[in-house]
């Protein structure tokens, strides 16, 4: 159901591991918890130990322990973590956790049912990083694939949803609807990309949606959202790249974008500026404007293989100076 498993054990690592690894009655193994966090510290260090190397917000964790004193003092230190008050009989544990609600959830898609291996290769991610002093062969030992493909019937579902649930790594957070994507997908004034990103540890699905809109000899990025599971990827960098090259092939002259703040999306509030834009002006809701003059971009490194969809509005690009490696492969069907 693309629910991220974590253990939390104050218990010595091997003690814990056990059961998983031998007990014959044991459904769970190793292989299905993201981050095994084993040791004496206390619950509340661990847990938000579990998140960070998640990637995950404290107010996305549910947690569940047969220890009253321990359920009662993670609920007075981490009160975003949902606790869920199971009692005392363990044969009630389960339609408790069941009934909190907490696990409820709308149609599952295939991105959804895949979160759970993406936030294990994440945690294992972060256990590379922290071996790899060098940031670009950190990067490249992760042996990433993005695909970058136009919206479809088959990517709508997902696509909405990424409009729709993401707050922080969202330039402008605009939501739409199935049928605002659908006639976005029909409309030769607009490019809808859909992203998608593996690498060697876990196959990511769709992490991103961008939405631009073609104005002459101007275009502007209408949505730009990221998944931040995939954060510190060179993801941005690499996109950015693709739309200049595609930006060039059709004569564009400069790209606008606007940054609309809110109280969750602070993270990207230099994203523009960061990838080579300008400042524009700025506006009386707070609202800051960018734009990049296509001949004056200078393409960034990047550290990933590119697959494009033959019918994308997109090409890697090739006529650019790049400093990193980026390779096109055109996309079956």
């Amino acid at each position: 159901r693309g629910v991220v498993l974590a253990v939390c054990s104050k218990n010595t690592d091997a003690v814990a591991r056990e059961p998983f690894r031998r007990h014959p009655d044991m459904l769970l193994k190793e292989e299905h918890i993201a981050v095994f966090q084993a040791n004496w510290d206390d619950k509340a260090t661990n847990i938000r130990a579990i998140a960070e190397k998640l990637g995950l917000g404290l107010e996305s964790l549910a947690y569940v322990d047969d220890n009253p004193a321990e359920r009662e003092r993670v609920r007075r230190e981490l009160p975003l973590v949902s606790t869920i008050e199971v009692g005392e009989d363990p044969s009630f544990f389960i339609d408790r956790v069941a009934g909190s609600g907490l696990f409820d959830h709308l149609p599952l898609n295939s991105d959804d049912l895949a979160r759970a291996n993406s936030y294990g290769g994440r945690a294992a991610v972060a256990e590379i990083r922290a071996r790899v002093g060098n940031y670009e062969e950190y990067l490249k030992s992760l042996e990433m694939r993005m695909t970058i493909s136009p919206f479809d019937e088959v990517g709508r579902p997902r696509i909405v949803q990424l409009i729709n649930k993401s707050n922080q790594f969202n330039l402008t957070t605009r939501r739409y609807n199935d049928e605002d994507v659908r006639r976005m997908q029909a409309d030769p004034n607009f490019i809808g990309w859909q992203i998608r990103l593996d690498d060697k540890f876990a196959q990511h699905g769709t992490i991103g949606v961008v939405i631009v809109i073609k104005k002459g000899s101007e275009w502007e990025i209408d949505t730009w959202l990221q998944s931040c599971r995939v954060l510190e990827r060179g993801v941005e960098q690499c996109l950015m790249n693709s739309l200049i090259e595609e930006a060039v092939s059709a004569g564009v002259v400069s790209i606008r974008g606007r940054y609309i703040p809110t109280e969750r999306n602070a993270m990207v509030s230099d994203f523009y500026p960061r990838l080579g834009f300008g400042l524009a002006g700025t506006n009386g809701n707070g609202s800051v404007d960018f734009v990049c003059v296509i001949s004056q971009y200078e393409p960034h490194p990047v550290s990933m293989n590119i697959t494009l969809s033959n019918d994308a509005a997109a090409s890697c690009p090739g006529s650019l100076p790049f400093a990193g490696e980026c390779a096109a492969e055109p996309r079956d069907g």
